[in-house]
Order: C-alpha cells, then sequence, then structure tokens
C-alpha cells in the first residue's frame, strides 16, 4: 500500500518507519527543510530506541522518502496519515490548526485525483474533529465524503523510549469510522501489529485518547498521597501498592468503571473518611482525596435533578440497597434521594424483593428508620403495582427481573444503572449514557 504521513514529529517518524518496515512505501510530509533532509538521508527525526535502524533499513530498501510537497504525496499514496501536533493554547484548549491545514491541503490535492483517498486522523484530537476534517476536505476538494474519500480516526498509545514496540504491541487498535470500506483497509494495515482491533464510533475512538491519559494521571496522583500518608507513619509505601496492585479482582479491573450511579454502602464511605482524616491530622495535603466525596456528591445531585426535571409528582423506586442483591441500606445513595424528594413534597413509592423491615437489625435499622421513619407506607408488595401507581419509574439497581419488566410507553423511566432491554423506551433517560 502506499501510504503518505503528515507531520514527522514523534508519532510520525515512528509510524512512517514501522509502516515501511511491515511492505508498505510510505512518503513523509513535513513543513520543515531539516525533518525532511534528515529522512531522505535515512536518519530518524527523534532519537527513540530501533527507530533509527528502521528508518535505516527502510530509506536502503526505498521504501521511505520524505518532501515538503503535500500534493506530491497525496497523489502517490492511497491512504493519508495525519500526524501533526496539536499543543495547547494559553487557555488549555487544543490548537487543532495543523490539523485543518493538514486536512485542506489534502482536500485541495483529491481535485487533481480520481482515486478513493482514505484520511486517518492519528493526532490526538477533539470529539467532533473527524467530522471538520471531513467538512474542509469537501470544500477544498468538491468531494462528497465517501463517495470520493473517508475519513478513520486511529488514536496512538506511543510512550516515549518504548514508542516502536508499543506501535507492535499496542493495547488495543482504535479505528473509528462512518465508511466500513476505509476500516476494512485500516484493519488490514495492521493485521501485523499484534493486539485485538476495535471499531467504534467515531467520537469513542476521538475522546478514548484523554480518558486513557487522565486516568493515568489520576493514578499516579493517587499513588503520590499515599506514598506521603506512609512516610509520615513509617509505612513502606512501595510495599503497600504493590499488594494493592494484586488485587486483580477490584483495584486492577474492569469492576468499577462502568459509569452509573453514586457509591454508598458502608465501607467506601467510611473508609475513604477514615484516609482523609489520617493525612489531615498528620498535616498531609491530599486534593485527590479530599475531592472524591464532593463528586459523588455531585453526581447524586444530577440523579437528582434527573428526576426533579420530568416535573412528575408520583416517583416509584425499583431497588433502594446501595448494592443489588444485598438488603443494606446504609449510606445508600437512593434513600437519601428518596429523603430529599419527599421533602420536595414528592410521592414516593419502593419495591426492592430483598427489602423487609421485619428482616432489618442493627446498624440497617436504624439508619433507615432515621432517615424514612415512615418506610413501612411507602413498600409495594410488587413491581407491577408501583409500574401502575407511579410516573416515573426510577431504577439505581439491575436484576434480572428488571431486565424483563414491561413499562408502558406513557411512563419516565430514569435509569441509574443501565438496564439494556429498556434503553428503547419512549420515555427512556440514562443518567451518564
Amino acid at each position: 500500500m502506499n501510504i503518505s504521513v503528515f507531520g514527522l514529529g514523534y508519532v510520525g517518524c515512528v509510524s512512517l518507519g514501522c509502516l515501511a518496515q511491515n511492505g508498505h512505501n510510505v512518503i513523509g510530509v513535513d513543513v520543515l527543510d531539516t525533518k525532511v533532509d534528515l529522512i531522505n538521508r535515512g536518519v530518524p527525526t527523534i532519537i527513540e530506541k530501533d527507530i533509527d535502524k528502521i528508518i535505516a533499513e527502510q530509506f536502503k530498501q526505498k521504501r521511505v522518502r520524505a518532501t515538503r510537497d503535500f500534493k506530491d504525496a497525496v497523489l502517490n499514496s492511497d491512504i493519508s496519515i495525519i500526524c501533526v501536533g496539536t499543543p495547547s493554547t494559553s487557555e488549555g484548549h487544543l490548537n487543532l490548526e495543523y490539523i485543518y491545514n493538514s486536512a485542506r491541503e489534502i482536500g485541495e490535492t483529491l481535485k487533481e485525483k480520481d482515486d478513493f483517498h482514505i484520511v486517518v486522523i492519528r493526532s490526538t484530537v477533539l470529539p467532533g474533529t473527524n467530522k471538520k476534517v471531513g467538512e474542509i476536505i469537501e470544500r477544498a476538494s468538491n468531494k462528497e465524503r465517501n463517495k470520493g474519500f473517508a475519513v478513520v480516526s486511529n488514536p496512538e498509545f506511543l510512550r516515549e523510549g518504548t514508542a516502536v514496540q508499543d506501535y507492535y504491541n499496542p493495547p488495543v487498535t482504535i479505528l473509528g469510522s462512518d465508511n466500513e470500506r476505509a476500516l476494512e483497509t485500516m484493519a488490514s494495515i495492521y493485521s501485523k501489529v499484534n493486539g485485538s482491533i476495535e471499531k467504534v464510533e467515531v467520537k469513542v475512538a476521538e475522546i478514548i485518547k484523554y480518558v486513557n491519559n487522565s486516568f493515568h494521571a489520576l493514578k499516579i496522583v493517587f499513588a503520590n498521597e499515599v506514598g506521603n500518608i506512609c512516610k509520615k507513619l513509617d509505612i513502606d509505601s512501595h510495599e503497600v501498592m504493590r499488594v494493592f496492585c494484586l488485587d486483580k479482582q477490584l483495584n486492577i479491573s474492569n469492576y468499577y468503571f462502568k459509569p452509573g450511579f453514586a457509591y454508598g454502602g458502608s465501607c467506601l464511605p467510611k473508609d475513604l473518611k477514615g484516609l482523609k482524616m489520617l493525612a489531615h491530622d498528620n498535616y498531609i495535603e491530599s486534593p485527590v482525596l479530599n475531592s472524591i466525596e464532593n463528586s459523588n456528591a455531585y453526581h447524586k445531585e444530577i440523579a437528582l435533578n434527573a428526576v426533579l426535571e420530568t416535573g412528575k409528582r408520583k416517583i416509584g423506586f425499583l431497588n433502594i440497597s446501595f448494592k443489588s442483591g444485598t438488603d443494606d441500606l446504609r449510606y445508600s445513595p437512593s434513600v437519601e434521594m428518596i429523603e430529599q424528594l419527599i421533602g420536595k413534597g414528592k410521592e414516593i413509592l419502593i419495591y426492592d424483593e430483598n427489602v423487609s423491615l421485619s428482616k432489618l437489625i442493627g446498624a440497617n435499622k436504624s439508619y433507615i428508620e432515621e432517615k424514612l421513619p415512615h418506610i413501612s407506607t411507602l413498600l409495594c408488595k410488587d413491581m407491577e403495582e408501583l409500574i401502575a401507581n407511579c410516573d416515573v419509574i426510577v431504577i439505581p439497581n439491575k436484576t434480572k427481573e428488571i431486565e424483563e419488566i414491561e413499562i408502558p410507553d406513557n411512563k419516565t423511566i430514569i435509569d441509574l444503572c443501565r438496564v439494556d432491554t429498556l434503553r428503547n423506551h419512549p420515555g427512556y433517560n440514562g443518567l451518564n449514557w
């Protein structure tokens, strides 16, 4: 395959060399003569393990060259991969000027080309950039998207120092496009790359790099805050985090990474407060730990507002324990929400097959008696009774019974846990999806 790579910086240089090593003919494009000259001498534009050998060998094999002439590059390639920089502005926004300039250059050249062309955005960009790039190319080329050309979002996951290794062994290869032909072509391009290939919606492909890197930043800061607390208490912080990472069921897993309702229960709120107070009492600043409870409270507020914005008076809750499959009501965000809705004059009904007032004991019983002293008047004997007598159905927890229920079209659903079988309901509203 003949491929052009726009931008010969870090990502562009690695892509140029690795694509050529996989047997493709690759033309690099850059505005700087120095970078173009380096490639045309078989020398990489960056310092990176193994890339010098790859570029030298592929130059010798005549599979790589570079130019400042973007028309030459586009006319002599089937795919153009945009790897230009997207620096931050002084306000913190991304500067996408180089992306749009590349799109314009590609579009202008496509006026002179009859063959179908694939444009790949490899740079880190904001959601909506794929659409904008397509519009720019359409205007510049007078060609229609998905007839004369297609746009694919393909974020890179290269780390400095291990970029070549990462190119061939990514955690996953992400491809997002509205054109199946382009997706299949790019999947074949990456056939020699290890790992799975995920074809996703365009905006998912565009935002995933931001989500990844923000979480990586969070992990570093979290570990450092734990380290600061441990040092003050004369505890080996590396040993603590080593043991922490041994838990692959919860700590290092996908278990909690599902957008939904707020956390609750007897453990998370209590233990988070305990660690925060441990830091406070030892004069340690822990901004990330301190912000967790605030974020959780804000998420409860979002859920409450979703119910209030319906304007309906009769609200039903299906399952109110803090976690599905239990009868634990302590610090349940659902109970807190019900308490607030009652305070705003709403009529509440509750159905939870696991909650039996006669069986509640100890702290669990004390908590619900304090929060909802008249809970017995709110409980329904079955789900059908609740649905029939309420205008809004709130679903905090998912069960098999809930996944199989039928709710009349005139009801409003506020889904806090993502019940996929209800998502086509005309009155459906997912909390954060």
